[in-house]
């Protein structure tokens, strides 16, 4: 069944984004009385569509019972890349469950993003998740944001993990599994080019700990993926 992330209530009604009721209608051609699944402050509904071919109506059947698997908030901070890695990077990283991608400017990034163009982007890259969170039934859509002021990293909660290829001790499989509980890991990936050695001892002043990915050497857009299937399975019960 399809579902939509509603932007207000209204009584027994949902309000949906315009996109989403161009999807409705022109792309998925539903008709009248048709059932789609909306979320709601993270909760989801049951919902019929009325008035179709007017205004379109999406009325509130009930709400529908859901199982939440318990994993702690999980932020990726990555490197400005290129449009076609950074698209695969938002899309996989929402199927995966995270919640947050903070993107800071680094010495090696091939892409220097510039700060007028910062508004549209985050937008286009919100609209990947949103569509993502969709397809994979989230109850929330990961948050995109930009963070220039890099010292600003140090006020991050949790736990901060650093993917060096220099650490070779450490390993992200033992560091999970020899720390506290925590409610959010953050997980920091340096671009084509790595980070330089006074990136990681920046980093590591500012509370990171460097951990190794193994010998292999991945592409930089296959990082966060990976990252993200450990903690999945990790935490998963």
């Amino acid at each position: 069944m399809q579902r939509y992330f509603a932007i207000s209530k209204r009584e027994n009604y949902f309000d949906l984004r315009e996109n989403d009721y161009y999807h409705i209608r022109t792309v998925m051609r539903m008709k009248e009385q048709d059932q789609v699944e909306v979320v709601y402050q993270g909760k989801v509904y049951l919902c019929c569509l009325e008035n179709v071919n007017k205004n379109l109506d999406v009325k509130i059947e009930k709400e529908v019972e859901q199982f939440v698997q318990k994993m702690p908030r999980l932020v990726l901070i990555l490197p400005f890349l290129k449009e076609q890695k950074m698209d695969f990077i938002f899309q996989k990283g929402t199927e995966l469950g995270v919640e947050e991608f903070l993107l800071i400017p680094m010495e090696h990034s091939v892409v220097k993003l510039e700060e007028k163009k910062e508004a549209s982007k985050v937008e286009r890259w919100s609209r990947i998740c949103k569509e993502a969170a969709e397809q994979s039934m989230r109850l929330s859509i990961p948050t995109v944001r930009i963070e220039r002021q890099r010292e600003n990293l140090a006020l991050l909660g949790g736990i901060k993990l650093l993917c060096s290829t220099q650490e070779r001790e450490k390993t992200i499989k033992n560091v999970l599994k020899n720390v506290d509980i925590y409610d959010t890991i953050n997980l920091m990936v340096g671009p084509e080019g790595g980070f330089t050695k006074e990136e990681e001892i920046y980093f590591e002043q500012k509370g990171f700990i460097k951990v190794s990915l193994g010998t292999q050497i991945m592409r930089v857009e296959t990082v966060p993926i990976f990252l993200s299937s450990i903690v999945r399975y990790e935490y998963m019960e």
